[in-house]
């Protein structure tokens, strides 16, 4: 069975370069074929509108004929082109459909399970020596501030969102503990795929890409094999002993000198055999 991993394909956003004919969809299909794809792990942020992304996953289904779960990001969760802006409502909407993963592992075979959680940032790949709790609850670096808080809401505390989000990824992986299991999370679970410290800018931003406290489950759960994440928009995947670390974002087209999708998508998606 062969797995396809992409992430942060933000197709409402993104201004790429696309033969007569082709759209995001169209050429997202096309690989997945070519690639002799049987299931599709999509890590978050495909818009900043929840119905515009649940569509993308109906049309992608439907047209590629292979299963697809998925796992939202922030931007799935953005209220700026809607009214909904508690974001439990839409967690919930997301929650219910078949290709959520939250609550129910999808079982690939006899031997290998997926397991998923959205993940909320705790801050804690931030600069904690240069900013205080208080500082990162803000959002706020000089003028400048994180879109989450403008666009997202889940009247919480962000840590208390990571906690329990985290909580019910513990019970969902104990669960499957016994199969082969990947993980798959929008943010960063590594400190390998946040931003190295000291930074001008990342002291502060790299609060908001991952949830240092959710390395624990490696710990907790040696059956997790592979661990896909997106949110960072930079493309790396690592090997530690016998458990590999996958970022297949496409990210924003403003941060890549080539501006055609098929070549970029080439580079994003990660396959892998089970």
């Amino acid at each position: 069975m062969r797995i396809g991993t992409v992430s942060d394909l933000h197709i409402d956003r993104n201004k790429w370069i696309f033969d007569e004919g082709e759209t995001t969809l169209s050429i997202l299909v096309t690989m997945l074929k070519e690639k002799a794809v049987d299931v599709l792990l999509i890590a978050g942020d495909i818009s900043n509108h929840y119905l515009e992304s649940h569509a993308f996953i109906e049309e992608l289904m439907n047209e590629s004929g292979i299963v697809v779960k998925f796992v939202p990001g922030n931007h799935d969760y953005w209220a700026k082109d809607h009214e909904v802006t508690d974001s439990h409502k839409i967690n919930q909407f997301f929650n219910k459909q078949e290709y959520s993963l939250i609550g129910k592992p999808y079982e690939l075979n006899r031997d290998w399970v997926v397991v998923g959680t959205p993940g909320w940032y705790d801050y804690g790949y931030g600069n904690h020596e240069k900013y205080t709790e208080a500082q990162f609850e803000k959002k706020k670096y000089g003028f400048a501030s994180w879109n989450d808080l403008h666009f997202v809401d889940w009247h919480q505390k962000d840590r208390e969102v990571s906690k329990e989000m985290l909580d019910q990824l513990y019970k969902d992986l104990e669960s499957v503990k016994d199969k082969n299991i990947i993980l798959m999370t929008h943010v960063a679970t590594h400190e390998a795929f946040v931003v190295p410290l000291p930074h001008r800018i990342y002291d502060f931003a790299n609060a908001f890409l991952g949830a240092k406290s959710y390395e624990s489950v490696y710990k907790d759960f040696e059956s997790i094999k592979y661990s896909i994440m997106g949110h960072v928009h930079f493309r790396k995947v690592i090997s530690e002993e016998d458990r590999t670390f996958i970022s297949p974002c496409l990210g924003s087209s403003k941060h890549w000198r080539d501006k055609r999708l098929r070549n970029q998508l080439e580079r994003s998606i990660v396959t892998f055999d089970i």
